[in-house]
């Protein structure tokens, strides 16, 4: 598959786990050592050659528009909630400005430092067409300002399985995903999140079906509270 241009980046949640920052400003203009997160965010997918953005909007859009309408570089398209739609719901109402082919997605509150290769283009060269969606994780002990319990593991086909409630999973996920238009046939309409595609299929054995992993050879700063946003501006000013 030839590298995919076109991305949505959600932005539309209202960071209530960033409050008190939030209270005024949206949590994608919050700034991380001095660069507003949706710009460190546009800017690494605009580097791998990722230049047709639509970001979503809905928490204080006119702020986050304004902002995003003085670039020039990645092409940028808004695709505003009146309504919050989730994950899901978001990426399902914006398909119509992505176009038929496999696109990235990536959330607003992450920050993937690329290894030896970009991550954009690990994922590019790791889609089959037995895939609707390639997720990229990360090793849940190595991630910066995550303190969860990870979120899946990884199967010796590249398929994944939940972890369990009592358990901690090897892998978190960052976030950012390769997927193809056809995992939202059938979707519902409104808000849901990705985990009801996720889960659509399962086996017996667990896995996800048609849903893969790929491992981040980076790092991972999660930037999703306070505490989270001082972590990465000190892992940034150290690296």
């Amino acid at each position: 598959m030839s590298m995919p241009t076109k991305a949505i980046l959600l932005a539309a949640g209202l960071g209530t786990r960033m409050r008190p920052l939030t209270d005024h400003t949206p949590k994608p203009l919050i700034a991380v050592d001095g660069v507003p997160l949706i710009d460190r965010i546009l800017g690494w997918f605009s580097a791998s050659g990722v230049n047709d953005i639509v970001v979503n909007s809905h928490y204080k859009a006119e702020m986050l528009e304004s902002h995003l309408k003085r670039k020039n570089l990645p092409v940028i398209h808004i695709s505003h909630e009146p309504d919050l739609l989730e994950t899901g719901g978001g990426i399902k109402k914006a398909l119509p400005l992505l176009g038929q082919a496999p696109f990235f997605s990536a959330n607003s509150d992450t920050l993937c430092i690329d290894g030896k290769k970009p991550a954009l283009h690990r994922l590019s060269e790791a889609w089959g067409n037995h895939m609707d969606a390639l997720l990229l994780l990360h090793p849940t002990e190595k991630a910066v300002g995550y303190e969860g319990k990870g979120d899946f593991y990884l199967l010796p086909d590249g398929r994944l399985r939940r972890r369990t409630t009592e358990d901690h999973a090897p892998f978190v996920f960052t976030g950012v995903q390769l997927l193809h238009p056809r995992l939202f046939e059938a979707a519902p309409e409104g808000a849901f999140s990705m985990n009801l595609l996720y889960n659509r299929d399962i086996s017996q054995d667990g896995s996800l079906q048609r849903i893969y992993g790929l491992p981040h050879d980076g790092s991972w700063l999660h930037v999703g509270d306070p505490k989270g946003l001082k972590l990465a501006e000190d892992w940034i000013k150290n690296h």
